[in-house]
This record gives structure tokens, C-alpha cells and sequence, in this order.
């Protein structure tokens, strides 16, 4: 059992995805079910999603908030990863493999210019994530909305190619990213 998690987490158990917590739902616990592994893999990867600044919730601490239990075990002794983000590292994410028990891919691609140009790009056929331009972080993105379009200065765009990076949390196939030049049609 994950107990108390804040903000937004996939839960992976023996590679296989088990479901998410959502805080803003009203999820923060989940049961995890009985694993007949010898050595069982537990993996939580967790997005921290901006902080309450009123009332009681001032105080907003993210991630594991309290415990998580398996196997009727209080689990320690965790490594922690960051997922990296840095324009740098972005730029070395390579194409992978697509497994359906798994969530959280990078999806990769490029296009081509002719001219440059302010440009909105429409996240509408992904789910929940980030998205970069040429290494450069245009923000984040969530199906639910307000946005569906993110801006992306001309400054960022490349006469030629340039390549986009989508970090989906839940979206488990490539979909089109298409540019407009206003933020709705």
C-alpha cells in the first residue's frame, strides 16, 4: 500500500503497470497487490504538480508523504532517480521500445521550416507531460486542460529541421504535434 502521496504517480510492480494516485482527485493511497517474486521491483514514478498556498495545506510537502508497504513489509532504503531534464540530455533522449505494461516514454521527432515564426503547438492527442523545442522546455501540458496549445517563440525555431521531444506520463504511442499560429482557431 502507498499511502499519502502527493501530487501525481504511476505505479510500475514487477515492470507491470499497477495504476496511478491523483491527489487533486482525492487519490492518495493505492493497494498494491501480493507479488510472488522473490526479490519483487516496486517503482513509483512521482510528478510534483505546483503547491497549495492557503489554509491548512500551506505547508505542501511532495512525494512519499508517509509510507509504502508491500508484501505486508514497510519498504526503506529507496533509490531515488530524477528524470533528467536538462537541454543537454534532452537532446541525447534516444527512440526506444514501447511496452504496453509501461507508461512515462519520451517520444521523439522533427520537423521542417521554412520560415520562423511565434507557433503554438497543439498537445491534443497526448495525455500528461512536458514538451521540448530544440532542448529548450516550452512547459507542461495535461489533457484535462485549460491549454491545449503551448507557445513556442520564434526564436527557439530553426530555419531547416528541428526536433521535438514529448515526455508522456500516461500516452503509450506517438502522436502528431501540429503548430498554429494563434492559440485557438
Amino acid at each position: 500500500m502507498i499511502t499519502d502521496l502527493h501530487d501525481f504517480a504511476l505505479i510500475f510492480l514487477n515492470g507491470k503497470f499497477i495504476g496511478t494516485i491523483d491527489r487533486r482527485v482525492g487519490q492518495n493511497t493505492i493497494d498494491l497487490p501480493k507479488s510472488d517474486a522473490k526479490t519483487p521491483v516496486l517503482e513509483i514514478l512521482i510528478e510534483a504538480m505546483g503547491r497549495i498556498n492557503y489554509s491548512q495545506n500551506l505547508i505542501d510537502r511532495k512525494g512519499i508523504t508517509d509510507r509504502v508497504t508491500l508484501n505486508g513489509m514497510t519498504l526503506m532504503n529507496w533509490e531515488v532517480y530524477n528524470i533528467p531534464s536538462d537541454s543537454g540530455k534532452i537532446k541525447a533522449v534516444k527512440k526506444s521500445a514501447v511496452y504496453p505494461d509501461r507508461r512515462g516514454f519520451f517520444f521523439k521527432g522533427s520537423f521542417n521550416l521554412k520560415n520562423r515564426g511565434d507557433t503554438y503547438l497543439d498537445l491534443s492527442g497526448y495525455k500528461k507531460g512536458i514538451i521540448f523545442v530544440n532542448g529548450h522546455n516550452l512547459g507542461r501540458f495535461w489533457e484535462i486542460g485549460p491549454q491545449k496549445r503551448l507557445f513556442c517563440p520564434a526564436p527557439w525555431l530553426l530555419k531547416g529541421e528541428n526536433e521535438i521531444v514529448v515526455f508522456d506520463l500516461l500516452q503509450t504511442e506517438a502522436k502528431s504535434v501540429v503548430g498554429y499560429r494563434t492559440l485557438i482557431n
